[in-house]
């Protein structure tokens, strides 16, 4: 049984609990027996209150997506259901029914953002082509002129219509995606991450603190080693320039990029359930992304930054999809985190 069931006295003490319970709460029925229900669900509120409503009004009540503290940097959403058990004498006892959903939650975004995505991407792949044909032919025209012409300061327009016409025909490139294949073999990401901190370190010297929290553990994956450097540097980078941006956000605190690798079992990305997965934490302390971008900040062509492209994140987002993977993040100010899993299968 996979939702969690507990049974709570007319005292509000608990006094039964199943195994799904256990796991939910990640403590151990011994642990658990005889606590109060405020002592339980002491991070929230509403479940609380939810409780102490069906006892008084003896009705059932469900409240949907609720956040559970569960541990530090474990926070989860669940529904909750509240049933009164009316006893023979004295006022009903309750049974607690918990379903974790942000799980389906994770799922259903993730389907969303994918479908968006992609339609997104074969849209802006139809442009790209169309845009690159007349784009060749000015740039053959330009060459063509440059031949004909001796006089230094007509040349200069020319080179000038091919310089750009050079410019736009890559930026066409990387708004279709990158289409290299991949170079897959074993790839040791600490390899890769210590590869894109000396690069940081030296694109950025004296500007911020850079820490790793590696786990020694983690076996080799299947990757392309320059594809991931590129994922990692461009969430770096972003970091950091957003750390730069705003000087102020970190409250007195240096800036700091920490990278951190951990093993995430039984973790879902698309339609299947891995065993393990590889997880990278890139975070930093900067302002935050602001909250109008969060649902859009992997389509291509969407910045907050004057001078940005809008590309980065389309091009993680699509080399980490070649890997089979799955990029997500949080932000608020203060804290940024991309999260990138990788099958370890």
């Amino acid at each position: 049984m996979e939702t969690a069931v507990l049974l709570f006295g007319s005292d509000m003490q608990l006094l039964a609990i199943n195994p799904a319970g256990e796991n939910l709460l990640q403590a151990s029925t011994r642990m658990l027996l005889g606590r109060s229900a405020d002592m339980i669900f002491s991070s929230s509120e509403r479940c609380r209150k939810t409780l102490v409503t069906a006892a008084e009004e003896n009705r059932a009540i469900t409240r949907r997506e609720l956040s559970l503290h569960i541990s530090p940097g474990n926070d989860i959403i669940v529904d909750c259901s509240v049933t009164p058990v009316v006893q023979d004498r004295g006022n009903p006892e309750l049974i607690v029914e918990i379903t974790r959903i942000d799980r389906l939650m994770r799922l259903a975004r993730e389907d969303y953002l994918q479908s968006q995505y992609e339609a997104t991407r074969n849209v802006l792949r139809g442009i790209a082509h169309e845009v690159k044909n007349p784009l060749g032919g000015l740039r053959g025209a330009a060459q063509l002129l440059d031949m004909e012409i001796s006089d230094p300061e007509l040349k200069e327009f020319t080179q000038i219509i091919i310089r750009e016409a050079d410019r736009l025909s890559g930026m066409v490139d990387k708004m279709a995606g990158p289409n290299k294949m991949l170079q897959l073999e074993p790839v040791n990401i600490h390899t890769v991450t210590e590869d894109v901190r000396g690069l940081v370190a030296a694109e950025f010297p004296d500007l911020v603190r850079l820490e790793t929290d590696y786990d020694p553990s983690l076996p080799d994956i299947r990757a392309d080693h320059d594809a991931l450097v590129q994922v990692i540097l461009n969430l770096s980078r972003n970091a950091v320039q957003a750390m730069l941006d705003a000087p102020d956000a970190t409250n007195g605190a240096p800036n700091q990029l920490t990278y951190r690798t951990r093993v995430t079992s039984k973790f879902t990305i698309g339609n299947t359930m891995h065993r393990m997965v590889l997880r990278l934490d890139i975070e930093d302390n900067g302002p935050g992304i602001p909250e109008d971008l969060k649902n859009t900040v992997f389509y291509p062509l969407i910045t907050s930054k004057a001078e940005g492209s809008g590309l980065g994140l389309s091009i993680v987002q699509t080399i980490i999809s070649q890997h089979n993977g799955l990029v997500e993040f949080i932000s608020k100010p203060g804290k940024t985190v991309f999260s990138i899993y990788l099958p370890l299968e």
